[in-house]
């Protein structure tokens, strides 16, 4: 074939392309071999090649393409494999697209595309493009459709540009927007633009106004001049400074300066801008507002006169110093109780409900047994005395699971007054005093009444069992200067209070009262743990105590709790659960052997049929191999993959969900947010008694 023998002057007949299309080998494709070729195909082919523009030709149902030299600088790493092979095959990331194009073409139709949108793999990966495409039929020598010629042109920088350009005129019209609210705001005075170029500068009414320009004046187009000549003199050069070092180096414009008023006052205002620049680096406009400053700069001023006493400001800076210091110190030394108690609570508990079980288990093996049972009583108590203190360690340590509840302090005030007369004794009067309508609070109602308790009992006995104990809720608000350095922000709180007429407490041990096992008690007569149970409870609850003694006439303990504007919740009212086991089918899951095995001997003895797993893992692989369970019982802190949390999750979403009840002797915050149990966690200490068990059982069964 000769019809590319002979460039005739045109470079994309002696181009790249064209010697690729004569070296060809195309005796393997429906074209056949390149000297049988009709002369239709022949001459699209040497249009095409002509071409500065990409253009592809797609030959056949197949469509075998023969591209261009530009068009080969489009494929990139795909040139020159694409040469000869169908169109399906060299883009197969497009391949429905191109054979709609194909099917389209030889049918005698046309197609054209703008900014088409595609995902092609250059250089093996995906990236967007965007193309326009024209599609049209080439006849054969019969005048029949055989072939399509495609025209691509990639506008893919194109379109990004404009996009660029669409984000920046939104956010150019978000900052418009931004700065008339602001300008509504009353805050700013006005703002400005000079044109750096032409040396012009416009303004809005309200810059007009505090320059004091005349009402009729340009403001498109201000005098310069004017706006020198109304700044104070002091502050003329500075401002000049500044605009310079702006313009010359682009940094951004912020400057204070005194603009003289209409009355002859000087109004101070805080102008703040910034330097534009055009794409070869030279000043292009410089916009800026102009914000009201004079009360901040009034009050400056008298700060500093405020200040003058120097000795007295080092004074206050080392005192406020010497508090956060001591702060620290007692945040560190929670932190360190708080890891010692946790890590050993959970240890110490777990023994202790051994004890307990085995101990309740001999008392029901021997129920007629007077000897065993009054011992059994005296280690139980023990017990109890243990579980307390380890209770006590965690409340101090802000380590104790709280089940917090909106409440009114009237409630608890009734709640708890029986149970401080019989406590405290016929000798010690109660004063209640609460205002006509308390604030809400949101505590663990039962953790608040043990507070109360505990602060009853020391009143009681720093007045050796005879006086008055005032207890008292009011509503107050604390500022700013109250609540620096105590860990709470200003705002309504709900203050609780405990105040005796006792002996009162020394000045010298007042800030050691919270520590734990501090007492000023006789030996045998307290652990050191009650205050330390009251401050640890209220932290955590986000409050905040005060603890205010004199000898001789009496203390005064103050709890703060934050007021919550959430109504309080109704809580349905039902006859006591009766105690007694089920025939439902229990999952206990327990890594400790020992309680395991009273848990399982107490829960058959009842009635249950009972399921143990050693640990997580054990438990949810009986459960995907879909044993059925109605209740899972499982311990909080466990050894392996899964964990507590993971079952309780697992249980939630079965169709119906099934019941868990968690145990601990301490939780570690696996199944709490900051040691505060959600409304759907139901969790029983340890160490517990059978009782408690039985009956937290069929609570969560029944609910």
């Amino acid at each position: 074939m000769q019809f590319l023998s002979d460039s005739h002057g045109c470079e994309g007949w002696k181009g790249e392309m064209a010697a690729r299309i004569c070296a060809f080998d195309w005796s393997h494709t429906e074209l056949g071999p390149l000297d049988r070729w009709p002369a239709s195909l022949c001459c699209a082919v040497q249009m095409m090649l002509a071409s500065p523009l990409p253009m592809v030709m797609l030959w056949g149902r197949a469509g075998y393409m023969i591209y261009n030299d530009a068009y080969s600088e489009f494929a990139g790493g795909r040139h020159p494999y694409l040469l000869g092979v169908p169109v399906e095959l060299g883009w197969p990331e497009v391949a429905e697209f191109n054979r709609y194009v194909v099917d389209t073409c030889l049918a005698g139709g046309t197609l054209s595309f703008r900014n088409k949108e595609l995902v092609l793999l250059r250089d093996g990966v995906p990236e967007d493009v965007w193309m326009d495409l024209y599609y049209s039929p080439v006849a054969n020598d019969e005048g029949r459709p055989s072939g399509v010629m495609a025209m691509v042109v990639e506008t893919t920088e194109l379109v990004r540009s404009e996009q660029l350009r669409q984000a920046a005129e939104e956010a150019f019209r978000a900052d418009n927007e931004r700065v008339r609210l602001a300008l509504n705001a009353g805050a700013l005075l006005g703002s400005f633009v000079w044109d750096v170029k032409h040396n012009v500068l416009s303004a809005d009414e309200r810059f007009a106004r505090t320059f004091s320009y005349p009402p009729d004046h340009d403001l498109s187009n201000l005098a310069q001049h004017f706006v020198q000549s109304r700044i104070h003199p002091d502050d003329r050069a500075w401002v000049q400074e500044n605009i310079d070092h702006c313009v010359k180096t682009g940094a951004p414009y912020n400057v204070e300066y005194r603009v003289l008023r209409s009355d002859g006052s000087y109004l101070w205002v805080l102008a703040s801008g910034g330097c534009e620049f055009d794409e070869r680096g030279e000043a292009l406009r410089f916009p800026g507002v102009l914000i009201d400053i004079h009360e901040r700069k009034s009050a400056e001023e008298s700060l500093l006169k405020f200040t003058r006493n120097l000795e007295q400001r080092v004074a206050d800076e080392v005192e406020a110093r010497l508090t956060a210091e001591e702060q620290l110190r007692q945040s560190q030394k929670l932190e360190s109780i708080g890891g010692l108690t946790g890590g050993v609570a959970h240890d110490f508990n777990n023994l202790l409900q051994v004890i307990a079980g085995n101990l309740h288990l001999l008392a029901r093996h021997e129920p007629d047994n007077a000897n065993v049972q009054r011992r059994v009583s005296a280690s139980l108590a023990a017990v109890e005395r243990g579980a307390k203190l380890s209770s006590q360690l965690l409340a101090f340590a802000r380590r104790q699971p709280l089940s917090p509840a909106v409440c009114n302090p009237q409630q608890i005030f009734e709640g708890v007054g029986e149970l401080l007369q019989r406590a405290l004794g016929e000798t010690i009067h109660i004063d209640v005093q609460l205002p006509q309508a308390p604030w809400h609070i949101n505590v663990d109602r039962n953790q608040l009444e043990n507070a109360i308790l505990n602060l009853a009992i020391n009143a009681r006995d720093a007045m050796k069992g005879e006086g008055t104990i005032v207890l008292s809720a009011f509503n107050t608000f604390l500022d700013s200067t109250f609540c620096a350095g105590k860990g709470i922000v200003p705002g309504e709180f709900v203050r609780v209070t405990v105040c005796d007429s006792g002996v009162g407490i020394p000045a010298q041990i007042l800030e050691q009262v919270f520590e734990p096992f501090f007492t000023t008690k006789a030996d045998g007569q307290g652990t050191g743990l009650g205050l330390s149970m009251v401050f640890g409870f209220v932290k955590q609850s986000g409050g905040h105590v005060e603890i205010d003694s004199k000898l001789g006439e009496g203390t005064r303990v103050e709890l703060y709790f934050p007021r919550s504007l959430r109504p309080i919740r109704e809580e349905c009212s039902t006859a006591d659960e009766v105690l007694g086991g089920g025939n439902e089918t229990i999952l206990v899951v327990e890594d400790n052997d020992a309680v395991r095995a009273s848990a399982l001997e107490l829960l058959r003895d009842e009635g249950y049929q009972v399921l143990i797993a050693g640990n997580g893992d054990a438990a949810m692989q009986m459960l995907l191999e879909g044993v059925e369970v109605d209740l899972i019982f499982t311990d909080v802190v466990m050894p392996g993959l899964i964990k507590s949390s993971d079952l309780f999750a697992w249980a939630k979403v079965q169709k119906p969900p099934v019941a868990v009840l968690f145990t601990s002797g301490h939780t570690r915050d696996i199944i709490s947010r900051n040691h505060q149990l959600s409304p759907d966690t139901h969790l029983l200490g340890k160490p517990y008694g059978p009782e408690s068990l039985l009956q937290m059982i069929r609570s969560v069964l029944s609910g």
